[in-house]
């Protein structure tokens, strides 16, 4: 990871348009945010869709960066309002599964301990978009139901609901590979 200053020096150089400094800028970011979007994404097409997207707003916002708290930070922010955008639009028309199917697999919040991160991002890009969406939000990036409702212009009550519903269709799949 960048020293303060050298992580200033980067961004100015970036900012003055110098090619070597943006793709060291891509080099040293690319992959923590590529995971940021394969959580938002059903399939890695999309993630690197996301990924190229997120870039292009990344340099076309630098100058906006103030040096103000971490760079790492503002980066991820820029990289989940671009997947935020895609989503929003995919959860207003997203086919949505009853809750009533789910009612009766019980709740249970335990991991199964063989199952990796990688079979759990995979899971996790299963979900339809709306559901994935919210999961992303309030269990990854620790976003309120309130600030959700805000993000995806919908209401606190159907992020809460679309949590649920994500949450006991994960469970669903697990228990489904058991």
């Amino acid at each position: 990871m960048l020293q303060a200053e050298e992580e200033k020096d980067l961004v100015l150089k970036c900012l003055q348009g110098d090619a070597a400094s943006q793709k060291k800028l891509f080099d040293i970011y690319s992959a923590k945010m590529y995971a940021v979007c394969l959580r938002y994404a059903s399939d890695t097409e999309l993630a690197k869709d996301f990924l190229q997207e997120g870039f292009i707003r990344v340099f076309q916002k630098l100058g906006q960066f103030r040096f103000e708290g971490s760079f790492e930070g503002w980066i991820r922010r820029v990289f989940v309002t671009t997947a935020l955008e895609y989503c929003r639009k995919q959860v207003k028309s997203v086919e949505e599964i009853g809750i009533e199917y789910y009612e009766n697999l019980g709740y249970d919040n335990k991991i199964p301990e063989n199952l990796n991160m990688k079979d759990l991002l995979k899971l996790i890009s299963s979900l339809p978009t709306g559901y994935r969406t919210v999961f992303n939000l309030f269990v990854i990036e620790g976003y309120s139901h309130q600030e959700i409702a805000k993000e995806l212009d919908i209401s606190e009550n159907t992020s809460k609901t679309q949590l649920r519903k994500a949450r006991l269709f994960l469970i669903s799949k697990i228990k489904e590979e058991r």
